[in-house]
């Protein structure tokens, strides 16, 4: 019966989403992290009668066929581009971009992936990093004798001494954007690689180029609506239950065909 694996992959289609849901709900304290969302799609169609075929001698054309659905399938998993509220830190290297864009970091590979989490460090020569050591690029370096850093909004750098009233300029702080930033390959650790459907890189400094600006002493939160997710998280629940008693149902069907004597 076809009915079976038609409910079976609305079965997993349900389960797909409940497993997405569960991820949000998971990262909603994750900083920078935006939520995802399942996207499915209906599967191909047996054709048993096809529209447009000709019904009598005299011509006549059926409007409509007989086309028998197969189920539903996964077409793609997206994110959400939404921005976080911002909360104040009030650390030194905390940043949060207002507007699009990414940072760009430095992986021991030597390739490079793009961040949108600013909760940046120092290193012990002064390089500034992220929480997993990666160095920002373009690389910044802060002598440790600074005591205290200042971030303006278009990403200059700069360090004030003990004894100086001026503060030095250290470096620029630079933003990357993509034409399609929907698709970034997700590495974890709040970073993403580059691919062919995202385009390459553009960077350029904060504010140009229809890139945000930055914010010292912010980080954006997550951008997920618990309250949202548990609601798909419920009908998710209520789906999967459909398609298990569509499931039994052809089965006791099944059954009263296999008893008929």
């Amino acid at each position: 019966m076809r009915a079976l694996k038609i409910a079976a992959t609305g079965m997993s289609a349900q389960q797909l989403r409940v497993e997405v849901i569960s991820n949000n709900l998971a990262n909603m304290n994750t900083t920078c992290y935006n939520a995802r969302r399942a996207e499915f799609s209906d599967l191909h169609y047996q054709q048993q009668t096809r529209a447009g075929t000709i019904n009598a001698t005299d011509g006549t054309r059926l409007p409509t066929g007989v086309q028998l659905g197969l189920g539903v399938r996964p077409s793609a998993v997206t994110v959400n581009l939404a921005q976080g509220a911002l909360s104040e830190t009030g650390g030194d290297l905390d940043l949060a971009i207002e507007g699009g864009g990414y940072f760009e970091v430095l992986l021991p590979s030597g390739q490079s992936a793009f961040t949108r989490d600013g909760s940046f460090k120092r290193s012990a020569e002064g390089v500034i990093v992220t929480s997993d050591g990666f160095p920002v690029a373009p690389e910044v370096v802060v002598p440790p004798d600074a005591s205290s850093v200042a971030i303006n909004a278009s990403g200059e750098v700069y360090a004030y001494f003990a004894g100086q009233v001026d503060a030095r300029l250290m470096g620029q702080i630079s933003l990357a954007g993509f034409s399609n930033p929907k698709g970034l390959e997700a590495m974890g650790s709040n970073l993403f690689l580059e691919t062919a459907a995202s385009g390459p890189a553009n960077s350029a400094t904060p504010g140009e180029d229809s890139l945000g600006t930055l914010r010292q002493g912010y980080l954006e939160d997550s951008s997920v609506d618990a309250v949202r997710e548990v609601t798909e998280l419920i009908e998710a629940q209520r789906g999967y239950e459909m398609n298990a008693k569509v499931i039994s149902a052809a089965d006791q069907m099944m059954g009263a065909t296999s008893q008929v004597r």
